[in-house]
């Protein structure tokens, strides 16, 4: 199935109270499972992890009924957590071993790596914006655990398709998956990708046992690797019209919540900033995305600079803005994002360690 992702709000709601949480922990993991597609949503702050929560549970499910949906929706909290702490483009906790070289290999950008099911994910992102997980891992394994890239290239080629890029999300998931945040490295068999995406596909340099995947040489379609350039087309900069006697909030790309201040007469700005479009690079579908989704937010305008550039250029008075590591340039008056667990802050060195602890709040 190619998912569609709607802007309007009404859509999105629905989509969320479409939310069959029993079968999505049982079938999650394979790409035809029943999951939610509302990742590019929460990924732009439309809607929070916590919004989700409460939006299922008033439906009257048992949290224990649903953990494992609920531990999903806390992974991405904990992967913002671990940005607030972590310089997330360098190695979190030990460095990627072994690394033939950290370029982005010539397969990611022809989708053509031999195995069938990933290079069929690989166009599907190309057309949609979008990858079911278990395919992003696979893909990570490939390209860092049998074909030796160091993460970090293939995870911004990756982000910069994904309409639900977060570069939290994305870059602590490419490091666990490559051994860089996690105790082992991940590594599937084709017989395992096979199990999970229906493909049928045999004879591959995958289809052997886990022993053997230990020492694999790195697969000829795997050692060619190809300059890239990644650039953001940002929207033209036009005047704004503010009024300096009101409020003003900031929106951005990770914040586009349009039940943030609802009531308040204020002016509503969506920053583009180009210096975070410049290290974490996005396509023109997700600029799109973004614009399209920040209609859902009345006389909102759009600005493309710095935070310092529009606040000299105005003069503002009253700024406010919600927490992020993109916006720590910022100055005004900074507020919290909404969080499952608000007060389990601070790195947790695994996402066990972390869920430890919000699961005694959650219970």
């Amino acid at each position: 199935m190619t998912p569609a992702f709607p802007t309007d709000l009404a859509s999105i709601l629905e989509r969320v109270d479409r939310i069959d949480p029993i079968a999505y922990g049982k079938t999650r993991n394979r790409i035809d499972g029943a999951v939610t597609y509302l990742s590019p949503y929460i990924s732009r702050g439309v809607i929070s992890t916590r919004f989700v929560l409460e939006r299922v549970l008033a439906k009257g499910f048992d949290l224990r009924d649903i953990e494992s949906f609920v531990k999903e929706l806390c992974w991405r909290d904990y992967f913002q957590r671990v940005q607030q702490e972590k310089d997330l483009d360098a190695d979190i906790r030990q460095p990627q071993q072994p690394v033939s070289h950290r370029e982005l290999p010539a397969a990611a950008l022809n989708a053509d790596t031999g195995i069938e099911a990933i290079d069929e994910g690989i166009r599907r992102l190309y057309e949609t914006g979008y990858m079911h997980n278990h395919v992003r891992m696979y893909t990570a394994m490939l390209f860092c655990n049998i074909g030796q890239a160091h993460w970090r290239e293939p995870a911004r080629w990756m982000h910069y398709h994904l309409l639900d890029g977060d570069w939290a999300s994305n870059a602590c998931s490419w490091q666990w998956v490559a051994g860089a945040n996690s105790s082992k490295k991940y590594v599937a068999n084709q017989e395992n990708i096979n199990r999970f995406t229906g493909s049928t596909q045999t004879r591959t340099y995958l289809d052997t046992s886990y022993e053997a995947l230990d020492s694999l040489r790195i697969p000829d379609k795997l050692r060619a690797t190809e300059p890239f350039l990644l650039e953001t087309a940002l929207p033209a900069a036009s005047e704004l019209n503010l009024d300096r006697t009101k409020p003003t909030l900031i929106y951005t790309s990770h914040n586009l919540d349009p039940f943030w201040h609802r009531d308040v007469d204020a002016n509503r700005i969506l920053l583009f900033d180009p210096e975070v479009f410049s290290r974490y690079p996005v396509s023109d579908a997700v600029i799109r995305f973004i614009l399209e989704l920040s209609a859902n937010i009345p006389g909102i305008q759009v600005f493309t600079g710095s935070f310092r550039e529009l606040s000299e250029r105005y003069a503002l008075d009253e700024v406010r803005y919600k927490e992020h590591p993109f916006n720590r340039g910022f100055s005004g008056i900074e507020e919290p994002r909404e969080w499952i667990s608000e007060d389990v802050t601070g790195y947790y060195p695994s996402f066990f360690a972390y869920w430890k602890q919000v699961s005694k709040r959650l219970y």
